[in-house]
């Protein structure tokens, strides 16, 4: 047994993306100064939520945390996945926080993975769980996935403050992903989207999709909203009503946003204002994330926003072979993905703008991550 060598890391930041670059390249961190200068230093509830989780996946990882919790030591283990997995998430953030570095580790796991997440299924910080339904778990597909056995199913919505939602993840382990060549973003062909409320009445889904249809039928007459109205046991503990839509390209790229309206909490867990707080009412609700989805797709790319830091890294765990992608502005967390990606695999990304379309094409060639520990069928 050799000493172990930590690779330190300072701040907060990406905390969850450098645990999970870690983990996949077997490397022990040590994270210093985590808000130590703030009012409330250390690990906020997620965090600790999230390492708690990956000591369920992972078999033998070792976490050591010092008493103020701003500083964090990491050892990763074996991911070793295995069916009927629970973990509850608490309700700090939403099971999406949780979900993207899941479904990563979830590819290179021993075992295919299944696992309910409890807490949180949407909420405005994190994306919400139609949208990896509707988005992410097609990305993966691109990169050589395979269909049977991913899936995710929402058993009950729940939103801030109090959870209440339950979902079931299942990804299938992969021996290594596909080396991509993915540049062709297609025309919009159509748009699917899916209106949730919870502890409110059904009319605001419909008030919603007759607002978002109100601006996409005058582009294009393929625009199906789905409705899903909860009650009872499966609507959570807290009343609030949301949107997910998707664009669906000719190409197979699908661009989507969210929104989810409620009462949501500050920090310190006191509910903002008085309960008298004015929600944004459906109308605006549908027509805003309508518009927002327009200008998603109008910024091109194969990708939206909030999946560019997925996309890349997907890219750098690829076999030794160039991996090429078109998105559109890099997006801040993107850019802090490509910046953990060199420091953690030693991949790094050719960039090149593209002026015609005011797009940015990346290269990479990928780091050939094998997942060694797959029984092999």
């Amino acid at each position: 047994m050799g000493k172990t060598t930590y690779k330190r890391v300072k701040g907060s930041q990406n905390l969850r993306q450098r645990l999970l670059l870690s983990t996949l390249a077997s490397t022990a961190v040590i994270v210093e100064d985590i808000r130590s200068d703030h009012t409330w230093p250390g690990l906020r509830p997620h965090e600790v939520s999230l390492l708690r989780l990956l000591e369920k996946v992972c078999d033998d990882c070792v976490v050591e945390i010092n008493e103020t919790g701003t500083k964090l030591k990491y050892k990763p283990g074996i991911i070793m996945g295995g069916k009927h997995l629970v973990h509850d998430c608490g309700v700090s953030r939403s099971i999406g926080y949780f979900l993207e570095p899941l479904i990563v580790l979830g590819l290179f796991a021993k075992k295919p993975f299944s696992i309910r997440l409890k807490g949180i299924t949407n909420d405005s910080k994190d994306p919400c769980v139609d949208t990896f339904r509707s988005t992410t778990l097609p990305l993966l597909k691109r990169f050589g996935v395979p269909a049977e056995g991913l899936q995710l199913k929402i058993e009950s919505r729940g939103v801030p403050p109090h959870g209440g939602g339950e979902i079931v993840l299942s990804v299938p382990s992969v021996q290594s992903l596909a080396a991509v060549t993915w540049i062709d973003e297609g025309m919009v062909k159509r748009i699917r989207g899916v209106t949730f409320s919870t502890r409110v009445s059904a009319q605001f889904e419909n008030t919603m999709i007759h607002a978002a249809r109100g601006i996409f039928n005058r582009l294009l007459p393929d625009v199906h909203i789905f409705t899903d109205h909860r009650a009872g046991p499966h609507a959570g503990k807290s009343p609030g009503y949301g949107i997910s839509l998707v664009a669906e390209t000719t190409s197979g790229c699908c661009i989507s946003c969210d929104t989810t309206i409620s009462y949501g909490l500050k920090e310190g867990n006191e509910i903002e204002g008085e309960e008298k707080k004015e929600l944004t009412p459906p109308e605006d609700v549908g027509e805003q994330t309508a518009s927002v989805l327009l200008s998603e797709i109008e910024q091109g790319g194969v990708v939206d926003s909030t999946h560019q830091g997925l996309l890349f890294l997907l890219c750098a765990l690829c076999p030794q072979d160039v991996s090429k992608v078109r998105v559109g502005k890099l997006s801040p967390y993107g850019i802090e993905t490509l910046r953990n990606i060199r420091d953690f695999l030693g991949v790094k990304f050719v960039i090149k703008p593209d002026p015609s379309t005011e797009t940015v094409i990346l290269k990479c060639v990928g780091c050939g991550m094998k997942n060694l520990s797959r029984k092999v069928s």
